[in-house]
C-alpha cells in the first residue's frame, strides 16, 4: 500500500511504494545522471577513475554514486575504484555494510568474549565441585 511522503530532493509529495525514495521527477533526473556516469565509466580510460574524478567530471554527488554501488547498479568488479563507505569507520568497501578491517575486528572481539565466557563457566563449575571442611573442632 502506498503512503504519502515528501521527496528528500525537491520537497514535493509523492506516493511511496517502496520502489524508489524520491518522486518521479527526481527519479528521472537521477536516471539521466546515472546514464551520464555510466557513459563516462564505459570509456576505457575512465574505468579506473576514482569517485572524486567521477564527481568532478560528471557533477554527480558522492552520495548518489555510493547508493548506485550499494544497490549493484555500478559494479566494483567492472570499475575497481568504486565502493561505498563502511557503516563503522567510513573506509570504502564493496560488499556488505562493513569493510574487511571492521569485520575482522568484530570477529576477534567475539572470539575473545567467547573465550572469556568459557573461562568463567569453567571457574563456576570448578567452584561448585569444591567442598570445604570445617576445621574448627571442640
Amino acid at each position: 500500500m502506498a503512503e504519502l511522503r515528501d521527496c528528500p530532493k525537491c520537497g514535493d509529495f509523492f506516493n511511496y511504494t517502496g520502489l524508489r525514495d524520491v518522486c518521479a521527477k527526481c527519479a528521472v533526473s537521477e536516471e539521466k545522471m546515472y546514464e551520464e556516469v555510466y557513459r563516462f565509466l564505459r570509456r576505457r580510460e575512465n574505468r579506473a577513475a576514482t569517485i572524486e574524478r567521477i564527481v568532478e567530471a560528471t557533477g554527480v554527488t558522492e552520495t548518489l554514486l555510493h547508493q548506485w554501488v550499494r544497490k549493484g547498479r555500478l559494479q566494483p568488479a567492472l570499475f575497481p575504484n568504486l565502493g561505498y563507505p563502511c557503516d563503522n569507520c567510513g573506509k570504502l568497501t564493496n560488499t556488505g555494510k562493513l569493510c574487511a578491517g571492521c569485520t575482522a575486528d568484530i570477529k576477534n572481539e567475539l572470539r575473545t568474549f567467547e573465550a572469556a565466557q568459557e573461562f568463567r563457566e569453567a571457574v563456576d563449575a570448578n567452584d561448585k565441585a569444591t567442598y570445604h571442611a570445617d576445621r574448627k573442632r571442640k
